[in-house]
């Protein structure tokens, strides 16, 4: 094997785990990503995403492509709502039975990370495209509105009185 191979190969080990866990400890949403793809074009996307509890992952879908996660540490509480924002199924991914889901384009869903230093690893389909007003859920509150935190709490399955 080559030199230069080896040199292209890309790792996450632990340090790496750690200083993205840092990062995201750090950032004011609480959540830091390191792609592994190349650059936006990529004809798959693939990014470890850190995520502390607290952030808000507003539901969204990804029309054109779907998307596979797999939790590297930690847990996550993942969310799918129809159309009108119904809860239709709940699961734990990480931490448990569930180790990997993969969810067809079109599939509204929100994530919580259940503990510090959860990190989920995200596939998708290229290229990036930011999600747009119509692939985030109108029915959701907006990042920063006083809404969030009780969202939070509910995709997280965190009771609050």
């Amino acid at each position: 094997m080559s030199a230069q191979l080896i040199s292209s190969i890309k790792r996450l080990d632990t340090n790496a785990l750690d200083t993205l866990t840092q990062a995201a400890q750090a950032a004011p949403r609480l959540r830091m990503n390191r792609n592994l793809h190349p650059d936006h074009a990529a004809p798959v996307q693939r990014l470890a995403i850190a995520m502390e509890p607290g952030t808000y992952v507003r539901p969204h879908r990804h029309s054109h492509s779907w998307e596979v996660l797999t939790v590297l540490r930690g847990s996550f509480s993942v969310v799918i709502f129809d159309d009108a924002g119904v809860e239709v199924e709940r699961f734990i991914l990480g931490n448990s039975a569930l180790h990997v889901v993969e969810m067809p384009a079109g599939t509204w869903h929100s994530v919580a990370a259940l503990e510090s230093g959860s990190i989920i690893f995200e596939v998708k389909e290229g290229p990036y495209t930011p999600v747009t007003a119509s692939d985030s859920a109108a029915w959701a509150p907006e990042d920063g509105s006083p809404e969030v935190a009780a969202f939070v709490h509910y995709v997280a399955g965190i009771s609050h009185t």
